[in-house]
């Protein structure tokens, strides 16, 4: 959530900040609520101080033995003309607040002003992709002559966009978890969590995903929970409403997670393999850090997700998102693309945003730099770290062998027991 503070004494700023984002948003509506709230408010407190003057001259006419009926009953209209104003200046906060709950983040200078995708700015290559010398296949076809992929048992059980894995198929996303919880918890300083994955509106309002991204959730029918979308939902929620000391930070939490998103508006885009699913598994990571440090932070939090790419030897690019493709919440954003060979292409894996207090913001927060400070708003980011079926998909494709064999990545052998290669039983 922005800061209607800011936002009233430098308007030009967010207008043109928003119009890079390609949003629409009409910040004269809210400029005019703001401004009538704080004019109701100035009425209000001028009749509460009227108010309390009057009090006192009936107090000394009581003590006077004199009539102070007229004025008791003019208090007694003023006490209800108080009332009514406080309920109006309730009900313009109510509709600031649903305004600015629909208001993306402020992109940061150093991101790229552009209208989607293809005005997005590569900053590095890691590897260099395989040439084979026959064509490559795509994981889902090689995961069905494994047998460790089925789509069609899993449409049974649930629909499309599901997977259902098998045998080694199961066993390689197990030990993909396992290695990145271990990188990030054993070498990079992350505190592992295992948080819930139903989410109360409160958590979902307070990371950005609601109101305005409702229908790309999964909602419980008879219950007020919803299934989560990324554990940055869970891990940051762990703090809300919460007080932190400058010592604490930063904090570093890191979950694994299955993952649930309806993806409403991929209709046709992805329908085979493992790239767009309703249900997929993700390492996420999250970072609370004061607002100096953030932007350092984001570039660690980048270099933690490059490192298991790297690790597993899969090439990829990293890619600073434009104003009009970064998540609603983020300030900039760095992608991570692996190199898909079957598809010719880089496909995002990992995302690492720096969102500085838009979250914080709207799920309350605040660190205190000593005791006798005021409470600032701490800087949350977030990252992929990674997704755990894309990055399945990448190695099944770029460690494929003429005969269709798979290579297993030597870092990702000893949570294998030493398996060097899934061969065709």
């Amino acid at each position: 959530m922005l800061d209607i503070k800011a936002i009233r004494e430098n308007p030009e700023f967010f207008r043109t900040a928003l119009l890079k984002r390609n949003q629409a948003t009409n910040l004269d509506t809210l400029l005019e609520l703001d401004a009538q709230r704080r004019n109701t408010l100035r009425k209000v407190e001028d009749l509460k101080a009227e108010r309390n003057k009057v009090s006192e001259e009936i107090s000394l006419l009581k003590k006077k033995k004199e009539n102070a009926d007229s004025k008791i009953i003019a208090m007694r209209e003023v006490g209800e003309h108080i009332k009514a104003m406080d309920i109006e200046i309730k009900l313009t906060e109510e509709k600031i607040e649903d305004i600015l709950l629909t208001i993306p983040n402020i992109p940061h200078e150093s991101v790229p002003v552009g209208k989607d995708e293809k005005d997005n700015l590569e900053i590095r290559r890691w590897g260099t992709p395989n040439h084979f010398d026959y064509e490559p296949l795509p994981h889902w076809d090689l995961g069905e002559i494994h047998n460790i992929l089925d789509f069609n048992s899993a449409a049974k059980i649930s629909g499309a966009r599901f997977p259902l894995l098998k045998g080694m198929g199961a066993r390689m996303e197990r030990a993909l978890l396992n290695f990145m919880l271990d990188q990030h918890t054993k070498e990079e300083g992350f505190l592992e969590i295992m948080p819930p994955i139903l989410a109360n509106r409160d958590a979902l309002i307070g990371t950005g995903q609601l109101p305005k991204f409702e229908l790309e959730m999964f909602k419980c029918a008879d219950d007020p929970y919803y299934l989560i979308s990324t554990s940055e939902i869970s891990l940051v929620n762990i703090h809300r409403d919460e007080i932190l000391q400058e010592n604490q930070l930063p904090i570093y939490y890191t979950a694994f997670t299955p993952c649930f998103r309806r993806e409403a508006g991929a209709a046709g885009r992805d329908t085979r393999g493992l790239i767009r699913n309703h249900q997929f598994n993700k390492v996420e990571m999250v970072k609370f850090t004061t607002p100096e440090s953030s932007y350092n932070e984001l570039e660690t939090l980048v270099a933690c997700a490059e490192k298991v790419l790297q690790r597993l030897g899969l090439p990829y690019r990293v890619v600073s998102l434009c104003t009009g493709d970064m998540g609603f919440s983020a300030a900039k954003t760095y992608d991570l693309e692996v190199w898909m060979p079957a598809q010719n292409t880089y496909r995002e894996i990992s995302s690492c945003s720096n969102v500085c207090d838009f979250q914080a913001r709207r799920a309350n927060i605040r660190f205190k730099r000593d005791q006798g400070s005021k409470p600032e708003f701490v800087h949350t980011l977030n990252g992929s770290g990674i997704a755990i079926g894309r990055t399945w998909a990448a190695i099944i494709e770029n460690y494929q062998n003429k005969d269709h064999s798979i290579s297993i990545p030597e870092a990702l052998q000893p949570y294998l027991d030493g398996l060097k290669k899934i061969e065709i039983a």
